[in-house]
């Protein structure tokens, strides 16, 4: 994935502005081209858990439950009332709709993206009944669990890897693990061009393993390769688990997006065999130009908008609002015209980014701002754990992503600990944790909180359908979102630091009431006048004037 950061940031931030200023003959092309014709996958729609807040969870790093400094499965039910006490109007948890757990299989490494057995849950994490606990709290409370399943790669000691090592070195093709994982022999030839191998000792055989040697690749050729991953798949939503995040999506079949495509579609249907309303987002992290291709098979991270170039923080900088709904709208019709019943997924930073903390600062309020601009918006948006206390992290000059994941701020004595090559600065890291911003109602932590319940008082917002405003000569912008009823309500953002007055009427839009206020400043509605302060969006229940449908 990080091999190919710094051109994709380039590729993703040309392409964002290619989309932005010509949504109209680009997107139709990509969707006539992608569109699905399978009846299949044309009737996965929008009941697959769409239109939720989800919260990524990097396991080790999020809470302790056992004292050894590791955070584990127990831990994470032990914060569940922080994460959503099952009661929308108490107020008093975060209120997230889903939870992606990073990797939680048998593996060796501390980030457990190598994996040993997809069976046995990692000792360090719990135990099985432990998941099962957690699914059964989760469901109660109507949130999904979706686990990070890699299967791109495996671990080289897992057993799969130990078979298929037997069999080259005995010499025996018969075996059913031959095959298992992509190689090549030496002796007939070089490695093919633009990929990693390595070679298995004993033999003058190469296996691939684009990542790292330690993650040798399963050859997706082989019916029972194929077979397997399904196995693995079914054992996890049998249990009870509403999905997956797929790790590495695009290269199941590296450097072959066609290949890969037909693998995730193939893939995806005998999931939807399972369970017809299966969750699923692929990473492929790449332009939308690529992504789109994905998109017949399942919903996609949109990665033009993240990270500290993306245009989610490019627009809580001070940016043009009506930049970025205009590129929202032009996705969400895109993939729809693709998938009918697709979802938008945003996201600032994930456990693979430097955290957003670092480049959206909470004291300058563009943290809050961004937070408005994907949260307070239409679809799936993924928050990062910690995000919302404005935890800070990033790779330096020691290259390592551990220091993307490090340990939760809790304040109340949890043990969990950084994780192993830790070496940010403590004193680069925010200052305060969960239990100080508790007490503090303008905390960055009670402003999440307060996004995402006004996201559930407004459904439309989630919903809707997206139609951009524009408001010409300035750069406060929004979006209306009509429900299947025809109600609506008015979204509208001022990321300048300047109070910003706007006459709805004459941009054709009709407001009954301000529904709600939230940012840096303050906002008034008086008449179909809207004046609105600096850094603060707001929530307006009306739409478009008639004639302006």
């Amino acid at each position: 994935m990080k091999r190919f950061l710094a051109v994709m940031l380039a590729l993703i931030f040309a392409l964002a502005a290619l989309l932005t200023g010509c949504a109209g003959e680009g997107g139709k092309k990509n969707a006539d081209e992608y569109a699905v014709k399978d009846d299949l996958l044309k009737s996965a729609r929008a009941d697959e858990g769409h239109n939720r807040v989800f919260y990524e969870i990097f396991v080790g790093s999020f809470s302790d439950s056992d004292g050894d400094g590791t955070g584990d499965l127990r831990g994470i039910i032990n914060r569940m009332d922080y994460l959503n006490d099952g009661d929308p109007d108490s107020g008093l948890s975060l209120g997230v709709e889903g939870l992606w757990l990073t990797p939680i299989f048998k593996s060796s490494s501390y980030h457990k993206y190598n994996v040993t057995d997809y069976y046995q849950v990692d000792p360090a994490f719990g135990t099985e009944e432990d998941l099962k606990e957690l699914i059964a709290l989760c469901h109660e409370r109507d949130v999904l669990l979706i686990l990070d399943l890699p299967i791109n790669h495996t671990a080289r000691a897992c057993e799969w890897f130990n078979k298929f090592i037997i069999a080259h070195r005995q010499g025996y093709t018969a075996s059913e693990y031959y095959n298992f994982y992509t190689w090549y022999d030496g002796d007939a030839g070089g490695a093919p061009a633009g990929r990693t191998f390595a070679q298995l000792s004993g033999t003058n055989h190469y296996f691939e393993c684009n990542f790292d040697g330690d993650m040798p690749e399963l050859d997706f050729d082989q019916e029972n390769v194929r077979q397997a991953v399904v196995d693995v798949a079914k054992h996890y939503l049998d249990m009870g688990v509403d999905g997956f995040r797929f790790d590495a999506a695009k290269y199941v079949y590296f450097g072959d997006h066609k290949r890969s495509v037909e693998f995730w579609k193939w893939y995806m249907g005998k999931l939807r065999d399972i369970k017809p309303d299966v969750y699923a987002v692929a990473e492929v992290w790449d332009s939308d130009g690529v992504t789109d291709q994905y998109y017949p098979a399942m919903n996609c991270f949109d990665f033009t908008i993240s990270q500290s170039n993306g245009l989610i923080a490019e627009t809580a900088k001070k940016g043009d609002v009506n930049r970025y709904t205009a590129y929202v709208e032009s996705y969400i019709s895109r993939v729809d015209s693709i998938r009918p019943g697709s979802s938008f997924t945003p996201f600032v930073t994930n456990h693979d980014m430097d955290r957003a903390a670092g480049f959206l600062t909470v004291a300058s309020g563009t943290m809050h701002m961004a937070a408005n601009l994907y949260v307070l918006g239409p679809g799936t948006p993924f928050i990062y754990y910690g995000e919302e206390i404005g935890m800070r992290g990033s790779r330096g000059g020691a290259q390592t992503d551990a220091n993307r994941r490090l340990a939760m701020l809790w304040g109340d004595g949890d043990y969990v600990k950084d994780p192993t090559g830790t070496t940010y600065p403590a004193s680069s890291q925010v200052e305060t944790t969960v239990a100080d911003q508790k007490k503090d109602e303008n905390s960055l932590y009670n402003h999440y909180k307060k996004l995402i319940m006004i996201r559930n008082a407004n459904p439309e917002i989630a919903t809707g359908h997206y139609i951009a405003l524009s408001f010409e000569g300035t750069k406060v912008g929004g979006f209306v979102a009509y429900d299947t009823t025809r109600s609506s309500v008015i979204v509208i953002h001022n990321t300048t630091l300047s109070k910003q007055t706007i006459d709805l009427d004459a941009n054709g839009l009709a407001a009954e009431e301000l529904r709600a206020v939230i940012g840096m400043e303050s906002a008034e509605l008086d008449g179909s006048t809207l004046t609105i302060g600096g850094q603060t969006s707001v929530v307006l229940k009306g739409g478009l004037k008639p004639g302006n449908n």
